[in-house]
């Protein structure tokens, strides 16, 4: 069988296409927005990854967004319905569904998307929701959580160079928890998708099993590099308020840096795991040790 793969040189895609090469025929497709344009589908799957990904450094344009995000997605599952194609996978984000998780997030929640890059990839989703699709086809949107895994560094990299460095983590009073996704669980939870068609069509959330706190990702770092973890338990009144300086005085420290190294963001993977009838491979710990090891090289 053919995959046509889009975003392929990316994190996700060149991870994906050496999982799959063995078993299918991969064709990756470099794609971009432009107004009016027809794509022709020859093969029996599309994994659609391209977009843009969320702007940290808050300098893209919103309609930067709504072109790769959203435009782009409609082109090619249009493109998808009047092909031959059986099976379309769209990479979406749980950042679609909630910047900000009370509770454990599932599929279930309202849509709710407060950025342009959440908003325009939750308008995709419901176009591909809203659309109806021929007898035989199968059609999956993924919301994965933060995705990991060797090769790819991240926000998870600033904080290995803190621990590496031996400096202290000062944010021990922060109990938040937060859900990671191994690219190794990534991987195969899209091959169950191809191979199992007794998955039924759907929105499904991908992470890993557990949840992990902030504190625990510093004493795994700890681990992973042989140091023992420096964790600081200031009061976390204190340092909301030293953030709140932050915000006038341009501290490295501000209200905004701090809700993101602090925040809850739990999500539930409870409905792609039963409906695939089998556990992940790797369990949350065992995938970020993986991850960790790859950030010496």
């Amino acid at each position: 069988m053919k995959i046509i793969i889009t975003g392929g040189t990316g994190f996700v895609g060149n991870n994906l296409q050496n999982y799959l090469t063995a078993t299918y025929e991969i064709e990756t497709m470099s794609v971009r927005y432009e107004h009016d344009q027809q794509f022709d589908i020859k093969a029996d799957i599309v994994i659609h990854l391209a977009g843009k990904a969320h702007d940290l450094k808050k300098v893209s344009k919103p309609k930067d967004y709504y072109e790769a995000n959203f435009e782009l997605t409609k082109q090619l599952f249009d493109a998808f319905i009047v092909s031959e194609a059986s099976i379309f996978i769209f990479m979406s984000t749980v950042k679609a569904v909630a910047d900000e998780v009370k509770g454990i997030l599932s599929e279930d929640e309202i849509p709710d998307p407060k950025t342009h890059y959440g908003i325009a990839k939750q308008q995709a989703e419901q176009y591909i929701l809203n659309k109806e699709v021929p007898e035989g086809k199968r059609v999956y949107i993924l919301r994965p959580c933060m995705i990991h895994g060797p090769g790819n560094k991240g926000n998870l990299n600033l904080l290995y160079q803190l621990v590496a460095k031996g400096l202290p983590w000062p944010l021990g009073d922060f109990k938040n928890k937060r859900s990671f996704l191994s690219i190794e669980n990534l991987c195969f939870v899209i091959k169950e998708l191809l191979e199992n068609s007794a998955i039924p069509s759907g929105v499904y959330q991908v992470s890993d099993d557990l949840p992990l706190s902030t504190n625990q990702l510093i004493q795994l770092l700890g681990t992973s590099l042989n140091k023992k973890s420096n964790i600081w338990n200031i009061s976390s009144s204190l340092v909301k308020g030293v953030a709140k300086l932050g915000d006038y005085l341009h501290f490295p420290l501000n209200s905004e840096r701090l809700q993101k190294l602090t925040e809850n963001y739990v999500v539930s993977n409870r409905k792609i795991v039963t409906a695939m009838g089998k556990p992940l491979p790797i369990q949350s710990e065992e995938g970020l040790l993986k991850t960790f090891q790859s950030f010496k090289k």
